[in-house]
């Protein structure tokens, strides 16, 4: 079964045949791997909703937010640079698709060690823009901040693993294989499932299981696929001799992979903008935390929801940064068009299931006695976490938009406007989150106004367009700029 799947989503030239059928073939296993991603995700919450207090799943929902900042700066990193790598591997260049694995390797070391020391001497502070103080004297509150802690220590103490294992799945889709990043990650998502019920049922380590679990599974499907990599392609074999960094490809790469890692930690802040928005309504006027949480837990599992259903999203985008990235490295700039027409063609089929998906699950609060054991699902909950789905849901639209052009301007090697739409969305959030509501309503809490939560919970889809917005303009005139320059020289 797994060969007659491998020849039909194997390694994929995205340059040659009908663009349509290429970005489907090369779309379907990322889609594959990042649905299962979320399944996990899922789980993981199940596991952990209908297992621990509900301060510690609080937690764990606030760091995730912190997670995304700190960690996907390594994953935005990663992603530029195997652009470069994927336009060697169009150009049908061997020796500099080598040359550009080796830096790869050398600069995610650096990258890893840099993370692992910022982001845990930063957690503190990251908490406290959550608004999860130390010594609040609320036991609620100290419980949430003492427990987010452990959590975060222990994912950043694996940042080495979890860089390398984003790299490896970059370059495996660089070279056009979409198909055996989803195994590693099937393999490691089973695996993280089963270490999430040994350590968190069987032993009892709570949240410090739950981390464990996740950077233990990444780290075995990160040294997997790293030897599939090595075996299967001559790219990723280390040659010192031939293919050795030089300055002029560390450039190369950090030019590309810097901002698209900033671009990634800097949406990492603006999703923090947003929790720390939800937070305040978990908190008194006298400072005291709402008994159980409400809005933490309610804004936290629809938050699971919609991570589900922006995958297939996620997965065009990605899939847009290899094809688009071949054919630059090929001149195919006609092809590029093509590909663009067929990805918004997809991306709208795509809205229209997951609204059709996703709406239904709202009704009385389904979906959160999926994520929390039933005495954690309130009234309060479900109006918390409606209240965002009804919001974001339907504006999915917005999101297909802005990872259709981020993919494609990654793969042109045009990584500032990414970071411009990254800073803009910054700006949305931070707008809606924090701004908008004490303007209107000056300090907001559990007492304010539905009108306030409202402004809050729109944070997500009022960024998406204005991200989406600005990067529709660069999208279009290098498109039209590099076509111009095709057919002049032809």
């Amino acid at each position: 079964m797994l060969t007659k799947l491998k020849s039909l989503f194997g390694k994929q030239d995205l340059t040659s045949g009908n663009p349509t059928k290429g970005i489907l073939v090369f779309l379907i296993p990322i889609l594959l791997s990042t649905i299962f991603q979320q399944l996990y995700t899922l789980t993981d919450a199940a596991i952990v909703g209908q297992s621990l207090a509900g301060e510690s799943v609080a937690a764990i929902n606030a760091s995730a937010s912190v997670h995304y900042l700190v960690l996907n700066f390594g994953m935005g990193a990663t992603s530029g640079f195997s652009v470069i790598l994927s336009k060697y591997v169009g150009a049908k260049n061997l020796n500099e698709a080598k040359r550009s694995f080796l830096t790869q390797c050398i600069l995610c070391v650096f990258v890893s060690i840099f993370l692992t020391i910022a982001g845990i001497a930063l957690i503190p502070a990251f908490l406290q823009l959550l608004h999860i103080y130390n010594g609040s004297g609320d036991p609620s509150m100290q419980m949430e901040f003492d427990e987010a802690v452990i959590y975060m220590t222990y994912l950043f103490s694996g940042s080495l693993l979890v860089v390398f294992y984003n790299m490896s799945m970059a370059n495996l889709r660089a070279k056009g294989d979409s198909f055996m990043p989803f195994v590693f990650l099937a393999f490691g998502v089973l695996l993280n499932i089963g270490l999430d019920v040994l350590f968190i049922r069987a032993f009892h380590w709570g949240v410090a299981g739950s981390a464990l679990a996740t950077v233990l599974s990444e780290g075995v499907a990160c040294v997997l696929s790293l030897i599939y990599g090595a075996r299967k392609y001559e790219e990723f074999r280390f040659d010192f001799k031939n293919a050795k960094p030089t300055l002029r490809s560390i450039g190369d790469h950090l030019k590309n992979g810097i901002p698209l890692g900033f671009q990634y930690s800097v949406l990492g802040f603006g999703i923090i903008a947003m929790t720390s928005g939800v937070i305040r309504f978990d908190i008194n006027p006298d400072q005291s935390a709402v008994p159980g949480l409400p809005a933490q837990l309610g804004y936290g599992t629809a938050c699971k929801l919609i991570n589900l259903l922006l995958a297939p999203f996620g997965a065009l985008g990605t899939a847009m940064i290899s094809y688009v990235s071949q054919n630059y490295g090929a001149g195919r700039f006609d092809r590029i068009k093509i590909g663009i027409k067929s990805a918004i063609i997809i991306g709208l089929v795509l809205t229209l299931l997951m609204n059709a998906i996703g709406l239904p699950l709202l009704i009385n609060g389904f979906y959160q006695y999926l994520f929390l054991s039933s005495e954690k699902v309130t009234e309060q909950s479900i109006y918390y976490g409606n209240v965002y789905l009804f919001l974001s849901v339907p504006t999915l639209l917005f999101l297909m938009f802005l990872f259709i052009f981020r993919g494609v301007l990654q793969g042109l090697e045009k990584p500032l406007f990414p970071f411009i739409g990254g800073v803009s969305e910054l700006f949305a959030r931070i707008l809606a989150c924090s701004l908008l509501p004490y303007w209107i309503f000056g300090s907001f809490n559990s007492a304010s106004p539905q009108a306030a939560y409202f402004i809050v919970a729109s944070g997500d889809w009022f960024a998406w367009l204005v991200g989406a917005l600005s990067m529709m303009v660069p999208t279009i005139y290098y498109l039209k700029k590099y076509l111009k320059t095709n057919h002049s020289q032809k």
